[in-house]
């Protein structure tokens, strides 16, 4: 089969396309979820098939398939050239690609235990305890879920590179949810949205630990019940590197999606302040805000070997000491700013076009240990875990919300308080941060949902972070 899909990109390149790539990719995936004592679902499921790209004159053709067979491979290449050539007759502007060295290598995610060999009753027997411990007075609902992802692609091109990468993808978190008759509380961990997850196999299951942090889970989550309400006003904040991660990924990762600032992907999530005039020209943040893009992370949900391209995985500076200095870009946007592609292009699946997408976005540590960050602060709140968030369609005015936060007074953390928000506009929040905590506090935060295009593709990215001190910043909302 891998013979006949390379005569399908030879016959391309013979009709003199200016370029064509083939990705047949198969996934499988596995989801499980308990709620009170009770296993809510299981599901596991198989997908196969491939797509085929045409660029021919400047302009692009798309097709695919689930079937696979010599007579489809010819009618979906077939058809992609229709395509591009239909579109090339009324397209004015010509797309070209960036130079990329062919490449002809196999890249393997490493784990120590295959997600998938461990029996489903073992995964059910650890959420069921999860899920037990959590139990409690004005615990309504208690719930878990585990996830496990593993694909397998082949690309192809007409630039001689042949690539194929196998990657595995494992995680869960677990919910505890308290209501005393008024008001409905709740506390996630490791993560909300499901949890956390990596680019490992079971072995990053175990070792979140879901059993052993479920009743403190609990037990905050019934606190918060009394816990006085967020106060309203002006003061400094530490985040810590759960909010922090979902903050990196909504005001740093999305604006810099070079499709997003030439409008080219704009209609499913709005587009992005940082024009083209702002490179190397915008002080994005203090000179403590280092922010990278980097796929080859060991482990990071956004880590992989080659990008849906070809582009080998790497890292490069979004923004370097406060200053804008990069955008995520294709081979197609790349020499609009005359550079190569960073390696930023991934589809979601056989059936889609690839779409400039986050690696893995950090914020870089920095020096200070989170407990001397907080004995430093002598007023402020600290901040963990996303509960709600809004942000505007050119990624400036946003509004977040977490799970919990602890006021600061004297350094030193006092009392609990519920329903936190914070607000700020972007370039000016990142100016104000004025700390960021050691590597011994950075985690890479695993995000398996990021949506983007129409029709939607849902993409796994994810975020190093540690806890950071941003100062004066709007909290609260006034009644």
């Amino acid at each position: 089969m891998k013979d006949l899909m390379k005569d399908s990109i030879k016959e391309l390149k013979r009709k003199g396309v200016d370029y064509a790539d083939l990705r047949k990719v198969e996934s499988r995936s596995q989801r499980i979820r308990v709620k009170n004592g009770e296993v809510e679902g299981i599901s596991s499921s198989q997908d196969s098939g491939f797509g085929i790209r045409v660029l021919k004159d400047g302009a692009w053709g798309f097709s695919s398939s689930a079937v696979i067979s010599e007579e489809e491979v010819e009618r979906v290449a077939s058809e992609a050239l229709r395509i591009a050539s239909a579109s090339a007759s009324v397209n004015k502007d010509k797309s070209k690609l960036s130079e990329e060295e062919p490449w002809v290598d196999l890249y393997q995610s490493s784990y120590s235990e295959d997600p998938f060999q461990i029996p489903l009753e073992e995964k059910i027997e650890l959420l069921m305890k999860a899920v037990e411990a959590m139990k409690g007075d004005k615990i309504r609902v208690a719930e878990g879920s585990l996830a496990f992802d593993r694909e397998w692609k082949l690309f192809l091109n007409t630039e001689g590179t042949e690539i194929e990468q196998v990657i595995t993808q494992s995680g869960g978190g677990i919910v505890a949810t308290a209501f005393d008759g008024q008001q409905v509380q709740k506390r996630s961990y490791p993560n909300s949205s499901g949890g956390d997850f990596a680019t490992k196999g079971y072995e990053f299951v175990r070792g979140l630990k879901l059993v052993e942090n479920a009743e403190r889970i609990r037990e905050e989550a019934i606190a918060l019940l009394s816990a006085p309400e967020c106060p309203e006003g002006e003061t400094d904040i530490i985040i810590g590197g759960s909010q922090l991660a979902l903050q990196v990924h909504e005001s740093c990762g999305h604006p810099t999606e070079l499709d997003r600032v030439l409008g080219t992907e704009i209609s499913y999530a709005g587009g992005s302040f940082l024009g083209s005039d702002k490179l190397n020209k915008l002080q994005y943040g203090s000179n403590l805000v280092n922010i990278t893009a980097d796929a080859t992370l060991e482990g990071g949900l956004g880590t992989f070997g080659y990008d849906d391209e070809g582009v080998k995985a790497q890292r490069t500076y979004l923004v370097r000491r406060g200053l804008f200095v990069g955008y995520l870009t294709s081979r197609e946007t790349a020499p609009l700013l005359g550079q190569r592609s960073n390696g930023a292009m991934r589809a979601d699946g056989w059936n889609r076009i690839p779409l400039i997408r986050m690696t893995n976005i950090n914020l870089e540590p920095g020096d200070w240990n989170l407990e001397d960050l907080i004995a430093d602060t002598r007023e402020g709140i600290y901040l963990e875990t996303n509960k709600s968030w809004s942000i505007d369609d050119l990624r400036l005015n946003f509004q977040f919300g977490t799970e919990i936060g602890w006021e600061i007074r004297k350094g030193k953390r006092v009392r609990m308080v519920k329903n936190p928000i914070y607000t700020g506009i972007t370039p000016q929040f990142w100016n104000s941060l004025d700390a960021v905590c050691n590597r011994e506090s950075w985690h890479i935060w695993g995000i398996p949902n990021c949506g983007k295009g129409e029709p939607s593709q849902i993409m796994r990215v994810a975020h190093g972070t540690s806890p950071a001190r941003f100062r004066k910043v709007k909290v609260g909302v006034k009644r």
